[in-house]
């Protein structure tokens, strides 16, 4: 296939898990709710940053990712989710049988 060499690293990832799951949605990803206000502090300022429906919101500009947005506030690499110190959800404890 002549031109797949040209195609970005997320484009193969994406098709990549598509095969495989029949999704291009990450296991990763996180589900914000739009109109959530997330709120950071870095060295001493306070950041706030507003989920759209299709990005987010920062500073009057429009981002696709929060990586993006902490690489603007920080001048680094970050991965977005952590620099906002968001985590995925944990599953319960199971409960066990008890004696009594």
């Amino acid at each position: 296939m002549a031109g797949c060499r040209d195609r970005p690293p997320a484009l193969e990832t994406a098709q990549r898990r598509l095969e495989r799951t029949g999704s291009v949605s990450s296991p990763r990803d996180l589900a914000i709710k739009p109109g959530t206000r997330l709120v950071r502090e870095w060295q001493g300022k306070t950041y706030h940053v507003l989920v759209l429906d299709d990005g987010f919101e920062h500073d009057g500009r429009r981002y696709t990712s929060l990586s993006q947005i902490a690489r603007a506030i920080t001048g680094a690499h970050w991965s977005g989710p952590r620099f906002f110190g968001m985590r995925k959800r944990k599953a319960p404890p199971k409960r066990g049988k008890t004696n009594g």
